[in-house]
Parts: C-alpha cells; sequence; structure tokens
C-alpha cells in the first residue's frame, strides 16, 4: 500500500502541530491552499482535531501527530 497524496496531506499538517504544548493549536485560513483546508476537515472528520479548520489535537490526534513527526524525523535523518 503506497501513501495517496491525501494522507501525505494529512501528515504533513499533523506535522505541524507542537507537540510541546496543548494549550496551541492550528488554524487552517480559508485563503489557504484547497488541499491543506481538505486536509484539515479530513482530520476533523476522523477524531483527530478539534474543529474542521485546525483547532486543537484531540488524545487520538496527538498519538498520531507525534507518529507522524517521529517517522518524519527517521526518514529525514
Amino acid at each position: 500500500m503506497l501513501y495517496k497524496p491525501e494522507i501525505i496531506d494529512e501528515l504533513n499538517l499533523l506535522s505541524r502541530f507542537n507537540l510541546h504544548t496543548t494549550q496551541e493549536g492550528v488554524k487552517i485560513h480559508s485563503s489557504a491552499d484547497p488541499r491543506v483546508i481538505a486536509a484539515a476537515r479530513r482530520l476533523f472528520d476522523k477524531g483527530l482535531t478539534s474543529q474542521e479548520d485546525g483547532g486543537y489535537l484531540t488524545p487520538l490526534g496527538r498519538t498520531a501527530a507525534e507518529h507522524a513527526q517521529n517517522l518524519l524525523q527517521i526518514i529525514n535523518g
């Protein structure tokens, strides 16, 4: 199974979250790239974020973001 472009967009968005604090979220503006807006909506639909336009990570979203960011660190060396 390969990563689809939509999954890559979601992983990229999860990588934007600051995992050092729960007080900082991500806001996706209506003028953002349509792929980023769609990724934010999918993450919300999957229960990973608190809002359709980003918001805060849910507990499941935090786990997903941790994995996404760890994978990125491993791949980037």
